[in-house]
């Protein structure tokens, strides 16, 4: 599909990918725009830079404390406070599991009979 106007607007920023009208010549590429012309301003390129002076340092910040001893812990205890959390859960899993195997027997035993 080709659309053929009659001449591409210079503001269009499709007009160069366009095929041109089907008899007409390819026109040639237009020139590169030259620096400095009105409109188009040029760049000077970063501004120079200055060396800091010769004793700067960056602003030095007061260090925090090193991190203080963390309090003992007894492994002993809270493995056993582990396992009694462990039978509690195994044992709320049983009894849900033996509500929801009651529940399936007597919903299937009215459908049966």
């Amino acid at each position: 599909m080709t659309s053929s106007s009659p001449s591409p607007s210079p503001h269009d920023p499709d007009a160069a990918w366009r095929r041109p009208p089907e008899g007409e010549a390819v026109p040639p590429p237009p020139p590169p725009p030259v620096a400095g012309t009105p409109g188009q301003p040029r760049y000077a390129g970063p501004p120079p830079t200055q060396p800091p002076p010769a004793g700067w340092r960056p602003p030095a910040f007061v260090q925090p404390p090193p991190p203080r001893q963390l309090a003992p812990q007894d492994v002993d205890a809270i493995e056993a406070k582990e396992k009694e959390a462990r039978t509690l859960t195994y044992g709320v899993g049983l009894v849900a599991g033996a509500v929801l195997v009651v529940l399936s027997c007597l919903l299937c035993s009215r459908v049966l009979f």
